[in-house]
């Protein structure tokens, strides 16, 4: 869920072309004749599910960036990068295919009107699989969520080479888990209620407790955005009453930067709560599969409940804010608040120390045993 550029969210035009423009799009910049096109549903990018009658591979999404994100092509060119690193390297993640000039990305015009917005476009292997928002998560495949969100951003910090690469410091990036404290500039489209009073206890208490600590965290760089419908996965068991999971494959690279590996399983540990009857629970499954690639230390470990409730902040706060830019969009944009602000006042009542508890004693469990 991207919002732009560096400073918040902007006021960006999403791109709105029809289906039969993005055909002849295809056409055009790709060469390839489309067979059959439909959208899908996007925060402020555009995304087209595509197929297309030439031999081999023929499903891609066409993905339209919007008019503020497609001015730093660097940027798009990085998460581009990242996504094919990640593929040779075995993660299901998409590639591009290349346009008719052999390039990954092109800038087109929205029409031939003069100062017309223009915007980056790109078509991406289309992959397979079921968000995890559509189905009923259990331990195996949180714990398996949590390992991906490490080995993620284990494999690009340590081995990611790109000149564009520099682009992902992005300073007052506001999907960047450490500018909780930007939301503060947002908080008048909750309008003044119980919820409000919540963010702003987050938002003084994130001021306190984790920025000065952000020095003591371990660098590396954040997907930043591995949510239940950017995670998709397929079942490998036929077991009805405990299907086993596997990552079939990682979308929208459009929140990289530079981060914390903190960070990272804050952000997933927030978005399985989501969809969970248990949420509270979560936690500890997707941190112990974290942790079996890169353990936590204790300064992270003691962050680790406000940087999730940092997320929700982020998440509701600024969904909010955008709904009222584009009302016609508000069901999708406001997708995570169906439970999102449940699930957050929950936290508060119970408490740090008794949901801490729970996480690092479910996560303690896999130490002696594999995940159930």
């Amino acid at each position: 869920m991207s919002s732009g550029n560096d400073c918040g969210p902007p006021t960006l035009t999403k791109p709105s072309l029809g289906e039969k423009e993005a055909a002849e799009l295809v056409d055009r910049v790709f060469g390839l004749k489309v067979a059959w096109i439909g959208s899908l549903p996007s925060y402020d990018d555009q995304n087209f599910h595509v197929r297309v009658s030439a031999e081999g591979a023929d499903q891609y999404v066409l993905k339209i960036t919007n008019s503020e994100d497609s001015r730093a092509p660097d940027l798009i060119e990085a998460q581009t990068r990242a996504m094919m690193f990640l593929s040779a390297e075995g993660f299901p993640s998409a590639t591009p295919y290349l346009t008719k000039d052999g390039n990954i990305m092109s800038l087109e015009s929205a029409d031939t009107r003069p100062g017309s917005k223009k915007y980056i476009v790109r078509l991406l292997t289309y992959l397979p699989g079921t968000p995890i928002a559509k189905i009923a998560t259990n331990a195996q495949i949180l714990y398996e969520i949590g390992k991906l969100a490490a080995s993620v951003d284990k494999v690009l910090s340590e081995k990611f080479q790109h000149p564009s690469v520099k682009s992902l410091h992005r300073g007052q990036f506001i999907w960047n888990l450490a500018n909780v404290p930007l939301l503060d500039q947002y908080l008048y489209a909750l309008g003044q209620n119980k919820y409000r009073a919540v963010v702003e206890q987050v938002i003084e208490q994130f001021k306190g407790k984790v920025i000065p600590k952000l020095s003591s965290f371990r660098a590396c760089i954040n997907h930043g955005d591995l949510n239940d419908h950017n995670i998709l996965v397929d079942s490998s068991c036929a077991s009805l009453e405990n299907p086993q999971y596997r990552v079939s494959g990682i979308l929208d690279f459009s929140d990289m930067s530079y981060g914390y590996y903190v960070f990272e399983v804050a952000i997933a540990i927030m978005y399985m709560m989501i969809e969970s009857p248990d949420p509270l629970s979560v936690g500890g499954h997707v941190l112990a599969g974290f942790e079996s690639i890169v353990p936590l230390t204790a300064e992270e470990r003691g962050a680790l409940f406000l940087l999730v409730s940092g997320r929700f902040a982020q998440s509701l706060v600024i969904a909010a804010h955008t709904a009222l830019l584009y009302p016609e969009n508000k069901e999708y944009l406001t997708i995570t608040a169906k439970t999102g602000w449940k699930h957050l006042m929950a936290m508060f009542e119970v408490g740090q120390e008794a949901v801490e508890k729970t996480w690092f004693e479910t996560a303690q469990a896999y130490v002696h045993r594999a995940p159930a």
